[in-house]
């Protein structure tokens, strides 16, 4: 099976992800594909590439002003109301498949490199453009559901039990899963005092930090102690 893999039939297709415009969304699925598996192994937090648009931090003007940037062009694409993470993703698994069939059939009728590389910008420009709008009619009917679910779990979960997933729980980072009656809850997690939390640790979710969309943690035992 793997050995198909490497026959010189498959050489075309090589050439196509590897060379421009396609490359750009070969490396960007190559990201999204690690992110998700170093996110489901715990490794990064699920929602590690969203942005908090609009939060102070300390005075850095210039980096509140290009989150905003970012925050009203996801708005006016409609890319907003669900974790950025899907939205990168479902926006490069989309351009790369598009770009790869629209370089596959045009490409054969450029002459030259230089030309291939200038037709191949207005074919980025033009597939990226439809991955986005194509992506916001995907998300469109999942914002209520993830609007819904945070408004659920901010009310419900505060005082549970919850247990570290990630490989740390600390005052900058970590999650935990909550159990819920179902498949469980991931939350973003952050401990209370200067503690550190191991995979696994139990621990009790005390408040919600509506800016940083986190829950501050103490263990199970300093709570019951208490």
């Amino acid at each position: 099976m793997f050995a198909a893999l490497l026959t010189e039939t498959m050489d075309p297709f090589y050439e196509i992800c590897s060379s421009f415009p396609t490359v750009i969304f070969t490396v960007l699925l190559a990201f999204c594909v690690f992110y998700w598996i170093f996110a489901v192994l715990g490794l990064v937090e699920i929602d590690a590439l969203d942005f908090n648009f609009g939060v102070d931090d300390g005075g850095a003007t210039d980096s509140i002003d290009n989150l905003n940037v970012m925050a009203g062009l996801l708005l006016k694409l409609g890319l907003n109301g669900v974790p950025f993470t899907i939205v990168l993703s479902l926006i490069t698994l989309i351009g790369w498949l598009t770009c790869f069939t629209v370089v596959y059939f045009v490409f054969p009728w450029v002459p030259g490199a230089l030309l291939e590389f200038i037709v191949g910008i207005p074919i980025f420009i033009g597939v990226l453009y439809m991955s986005a709008m194509v992506t916001a009619q995907i998300i469109r009917p999942l914002r209520p559901l993830f609007l819904e679910a945070d408004q659920h779990v901010e009310k419900h979960i505060v005082g549970q039990v919850g247990i570290v997933r990630t490989g740390r729980v600390d005052k900058t980072f970590g999650e935990a899963t909550v159990e819920d009656g179902g498949a469980g809850l991931i939350v973003k997690v952050r401990s209370y005092k200067d503690e550190t939390f191991a995979r696994g640790d139990r621990v009790i979710l005390l408040e919600y930090d509506a800016v940083g969309n986190t829950y501050r943690v103490i263990s199970e035992k300093d709570f019951l102690n208490n």
